[in-house]
């Protein structure tokens, strides 16, 4: 067995594994410990027993025994009757809504009003996801030590108040629904554009980003933004394949084969969007239109930047954001010009959360480049290399340097006159 198998079946079932052994103990520090003792256990075993035909199944087996052992060590020291009552299986309860999947449970524990918004964000991120800290803060533009106080803080704050691991009766559904579907998205977006590691995309992260808002549309099959979340997100996910090269390199949009998106998304994402205009607008539905404008346009040059517009401005009157001027300042740029656009960028210079990114400096790089400023653009594109943590995106504005380098020496040496 390589390092390779491991960190896959890591990815892809550590999340399952603590929700279902979350459920059964109620403890998510107990569950999370013991997660992680059953891959130290899969190390020592796997390389002599082989990688088992269920390799979740068997995660979540070994993390359920030694958390009950945990358990029934305690129970010997310390509050006895209160720690075996722990070990008793509860009956079942009747559930609210016939979804029957941990980890929407343990999404919406983590989005329990309790919890501050950006403790629910950050723990189902950590939780449900798998992310590190260090890939939270990211996402967070926050500090690792900030993000891992947070987490610690709201884990305790499950325990000591005892928030149950269900999904909520339906009048309690509404107050936790709009953090569950930003969980969700910043899931996808996660993996869709990884903020670090060796790889562009974790397709682990989009595929059960997609999976729980298949689940969510089922529990709320009338909230319009989970509708409209899954139409955004399968605009996106269509072009997934197509994001990287057989290298493993970034393809810009513009670059990119539309003949091998997958249409079939595409329409799927057609049907939800119409089905959330039909229950009222909303953020996800203002982005979602957006990514239509992409997803349905036959080539680049006949993408409705009027259209792409108007949804940056509809989505900034549902709260301003950096992240969403500065994607407007591009879709001005592609209508008007790069010189408009780069006017707006530069008004977003001192914006404290885009800066600890590479994000603004690669964007305003990619104007001055278009606007045929390409000394400019070298200075942004080095900066922007400086900030930037995940090695395909490197790789990407490494090329771009290289070709507003050379741009900038072929000028050099032009004769005059």
């Amino acid at each position: 067995m390589d390092g390779d198998t491991l960190s896959r079946v890591f990815r892809e079932e550590s999340g399952r594994a603590l929700a279902t052994v979350a459920r059964m103990v109620g403890d998510l520090s107990l569950a999370e410990d013991a997660v992680q003792e059953a891959f130290a256990e899969a190390i020592r075993s796997w390389p002599d027993s082989g990688v088992p035909n269920n390799p979740g199944a068997w995660i979540t087996t070994v993390a359920r025994n030694r958390a009950l052992d945990r358990l029934r060590r305690e129970s010997l020291r310390g509050d006895k009757e209160h720690d075996a009552a722990r070990l008793v299986p509860p009956p079942d309860e009747e559930e609210v809504w016939p979804v029957r999947d941990d980890q929407l449970r343990l999404m919406f524990t983590c989005c329990h009003p309790a919890l501050s918004s950006e403790s629910q964000v950050a723990l189902t991120l950590r939780l449900v996801a798998g992310l590190r800290p260090a890939e939270i803060a990211r996402l967070f533009l926050a500090p690792e030590p900030t993000v891992s106080q947070r987490l610690s803080r709201a884990k305790a704050k499950i325990r000591t108040a005892g928030i149950p691991f269900r999904v909520p009766p339906d009048h309690l559904l509404p107050e936790r629904t709009p953090q569950v579907l930003a969980c969700i998205y910043l899931v996808f977006t996660e993996g869709y554009s990884a903020t670090s590691g060796d790889t562009a995309i974790r397709d682990e992260l989009c595929e059960e980003a997609l999976r729980l808002a298949r689940l969510l549309c089922e529990l709320m099959p009338d909230e319009g933004e989970a509708w409209a979340l899954m139409a955004l997100m399968l605009f996106h996910d269509s072009r997934r394949a197509q994001r990287i090269d057989d290298a493993g390199d970034i393809v810009p949009l513009e670059c990119q084969d539309r003949r091998r998106w997958d249409r079939a998304k595409i329409e799927e994402g057609v049907v939800c969007l119409r089905a959330a205009r039909r229950r009222g607008g909303g953020p996800y539905s203002a982005q979602a239109t957006i990514a239509a404008a992409h997803a349905t346009a036959p080539n680049w040059e006949a993408t409705d930047w009027d259209a792409v517009v108007a949804g940056y401005d509809e989505l900034a009157a549902y709260g301003d954001s950096p992240a969403v001027r500065l994607n407007h300042a591009v879709a001005v740029s592609f209508r008007d010009g790069p010189d408009t656009g780069l006017a707006e960028v530069d008004a977003l210079a001192g914006e404290p959360r885009l800066a600890r990114t590479h994000t603004l400096h690669a964007t305003r790089a990619d104007l001055l480049r278009r606007a045929g400023r390409p000394a400019e653009a070298s200075v942004e594109y080095r900066a922007a290399i400086g900030l930037a943590a995940n090695e395909p995106t490197r790789r990407f504005l490494t090329r771009r340097l290289a070709e507003v380098d050379g741009e900038t020496a072929a000028r050099q040496i032009r004769p005059r006159g």
